[in-house]
């Protein structure tokens, strides 16, 4: 029993996701007339009329008391979680009791950055970002709402089968030699060819990277290129899920117990194994990674469904908005392209691209950054030569925006907000130009929109197909003879071995290095976890013992110790200097219930925790790791604390080696 509603503040739905038992449960509530014998009403008119009391009360309460609801939980244990972004109010329900509050309010978060992610600053303005949402026309609205529907359903998956999206870090394959040949044949071949053919219409490739279903296994960023995020990248894997499911067959994966590796993005420096990795490593992020085997939530049926799309052509690009920190500034939504090239059945080429007209794009948030400084300084009662202290010069910022201008719309704001703020008629700078702040966002918004909305990427505006094929021969010439070896190492990764020891999540937070969930081989026990009942057990255990440790996180809790029938959990979080130094521990901030999610996806909350750190030790860089092991509880409490600080200065060396 679970929904999904994103509506607006009068209780017009603007996207909705529903599972097969609560949509049999809304239509049973809202069928047939009874009396006249009529056509059922259309589902989404159902589900309007279901939510509408509880938008319009939401929406009252804030415009009568200042204050509105986040959760509330019926009589029939239904869970709703809400949350409002700008005039947009996000619902997620449950019914069935296998999603918390918490479970809620992150999978509103990450289909806040999902949105962001397809749409880019279109979603700064509510009144775009409603007609992106919701198109007049109907064929057209399906086909948005069912891309966001199988990205909701994807990332809902691979979080409960994927230990990587369960902790919120990237997982790397590690074998040192093949990732190192690959991220040279990358760099050397793919993208220098690529980039210096004629066909490729403007475009340049700025990352390129090989993934092995959910597992990264070679990154390549070219020199001039931001660093790509673990936030951008987890839900650009999320994307390529979504067009190439991956299928874990999970009855025939060996009762070996074994280890994966994580990561998180790439630094961009060449890989060299022999040394550590540059200060460029900052701020990515790794996780240690469980067996397959463990990995047993499978696919609700409606899931499996809605992942039975038509086929789509790999070579048709998608736009995205990605983080750009660039020499001329930091850019959170700069447009690119993403083609996903199929190499093999869940072995997938993926290369993103800057288009020819990004500049536009970096003026226009140029522009309305000015604009949104400006407006929150009038809006506070600053006026004059106060409301522009800090920023773009407004005599500069006219100058500019008098070349910029793009469209008649554009100019007519624009014309109307210099009558008023640089004639003797008009009022100046003062709080009355705030509603022509308003006005100039919108409109910067729309021009953003018609320059790299996806329906705006014209046949020529991309690679070529002859390119696109080129280089997907290539990188299967490349890899034909690793391919089967790598569907395997994706499921036996890594293993340790220690006594007592159940399974263990190592996260580097900071630098984009080695995670590795384990099971101990040496245990019976354990080594029988491969499938089964057993399996599903542990599992459970893990992914509640990770929920545990992020509430007690919030609260500014970095070690937590408890006994859970016959295991043991441990979880830890320290900070170290470049040199793996211990630093001391601090009380870290405490967080409000209502906060967003701990993790890197939706909110990236260990850059803000690494900032805090970072303010006593400024003169050396701060790396953030975690730690959670399973220790089966007749293990003496001594030697698990022994064995935690044993896997920890173990995995800290491989996590040294740095993967482009």
């Amino acid at each position: 029993m679970k929904c999904f509603l994103v509506a607006t503040e009068s209780a017009e739905v603007l996207f909705y996701w529903t599972d097969p038992e609560f949509e049999h449960s809304v239509q049973e509530q809202y069928g047939a007339s009874q009396e006249d014998g009529g056509r059922p009403p259309a589902f989404e008119d159902s589900i309007n009329t279901l939510f509408a009391p509880i938008i319009i009360s939401c929406s009252t309460m804030v415009d009568r008391l200042g204050d509105g609801y986040t959760s509330f939980s019926t009589e029939n244990n239904h869970i709703y979680v809400l949350h409002q972004f700008e005039e947009c109010l996000y619902i997620a329900v449950n019914g069935d009791r296998e999603e918390s509050e918490e479970d809620l309010r992150r999978k509103i978060y990450v289909m806040k950055k999902l949105t962001e992610i397809l749409f880019g600053m279109v979603t700064l303005s509510s009144s775009l970002l409603r007609k992106e949402l919701r198109p007049q026309d109907t064929e057209q609205r399906n086909r948005v709402w069912k891309k966001l529907q199988r990205l909701l359903e994807t990332y809902s998956r691979l979080r409960e089968q994927d230990q990587s999206f369960l902790v919120e870090a990237v997982e790397r394959l590690i074998h040192p030699t093949l990732c190192e040949q690959c991220i040279e044949f990358l760099e050397r071949k793919l993208v220098q060819q690529i980039n210096s053919s004629v066909e490729r219409a403007g475009e340049e490739v700025l990352h390129a990277f090989i993934l092995v279903h959910t597992k990264l296994l070679a990154f390549y960023s070219s020199r001039n290129a931001s660093t790509l995020t673990t936030s951008d990248l987890l839900a650009l894997i999320i994307m390529v899920q979504d067009l190439y499911p991956s299928s874990f067959d999970l009855d025939d994966a060996s009762p070996e117990v074994c280890y994966l590796l994580f990561s998180t993005s790439a630094p961009d420096i060449f890989y060299t194994p022999e040394h550590s990795p540059s200060d460029q490593d900052s701020g990515e992020s790794t996780v240690l990674h469980f067996r397959h085997s463990l990995q047993i939530g499978l696919m609700a049926e409606d899931s499996l469904q809605t992942l039975e799309m038509p086929v789509l052509d790999p070579m048709t690009p998608s736009r995205v908005f990605l983080e750009a920190t660039l020499k001329e500034g930091f850019f959170p939504m700069m447009p690119h392209s993403m083609y996903c090239l199929p190499l093999w059945p869940s072995i997938t080429l993926v290369l993103l691209t800057k288009i020819p007209n990004s500049q536009v794009a970096m003026s226009v948030y140029v522009f309305l950054e000015a604009f949104a400084k400006l407006e929150k300084r009038l809006s506070e009662g600053l006026e004059g030569a106060a409301a522009t202290r800090g920023q773009l010069p407004i005599q500069e910022l006219r100058n500019k925006l008098d070349k910029f201008i793009r469209t008649s719309h554009l100019q007519n704001v624009w014309s109307e907000f210099k009558n008023k703020a640089f004639t003797r008629s008009g009022p100046g700078i003062t709080r009355p130009l705030v509603p022509s702040c308003q006005s100039m966002k919108t409109q910067l918004c729309a021009v953003y929109r018609q320059c790299f909305a996806a329906e705006c990427m014209g046949i020529n505006q991309r690679l070529a197909p002859a390119v696109q094929e080129r280089a997907l021969n290539m990188v299967q010439e490349k890899l034909m003879d690793w391919k089967d070896f790598l569907l395997v190492k994706s499921k036996r990764n890594i293993t340790m071995e220690f006594p007592g020891l159940v399974h263990f999540i190592y996260v580097d937070r900071t630098a984009g290095q080695m995670i590795a969930p384990s099971l101990n081989v040496t245990d019976r026990t354990a080594s029988e976890l491969g499938k089964g009942p057993l399996a599903h057990f542990i599992k459970n255990k893990v992914w509640r013992f990770v929920a545990t440790t992020r509430r007690y996180l919030q609260k500014g809790y970095t070690t937590v110790t408890l006994r859970d029938g016959d295991y043991y959990f441990c979880y830890f979080l320290w900070f170290e200097n470049e040199t793996g130094y211990k630093l001391e521990v601090v009380d870290i901030p405490s967080l409000p219930d209502d906060s967003a999610p701990i993790g890197m996806l939706a909110w990236d909350y260990y850059r803000k925790l690494l900032r805090f750190y970072s303010k006593s030790h400024q003169s050396e860089v701060v790396k953030c790791y975690e730690l959670l092991t399973v220790h089966l509880g007749v293990i003496p409490t001594e030697y698990i604390l022994q064995h935690c600080s044993q896997l920890a200065r173990k995995l800290w060396e491989p996590s040294r080696i740095p993967l482009l």
